[in-house]
């Protein structure tokens, strides 16, 4: 996903553009995410929330950390 902007290649400007579609379907309810749980805000009692989930075995899909 990411070896244009990590490569510097020439057609980097299409990874803005390939993200900015996906954005769309998304949005528009096109495709899904994997998100299944979003925690708020970054900090260190939802990290440890978040990785005891992971470490249960049981998250499915997507856990996203945000906020400061």
């Amino acid at each position: 996903m990411f070896t244009r902007s990590m490569y510097g290649t020439a057609d980097m400007q299409e990874q803005g553009e390939l993200l900015t579609k996906v954005a769309e379907l998304i949005d528009s309810g096109a495709i899904k995410t994997t998100v299944t749980e979003v925690l708020r805000p970054i900090n260190a009692e939802n990290l440890k929330k978040a990785h005891a989930t992971l470490e249960s075995g049981k998250a499915k899909g997507k856990i996203v950390l945000e906020g400061f």
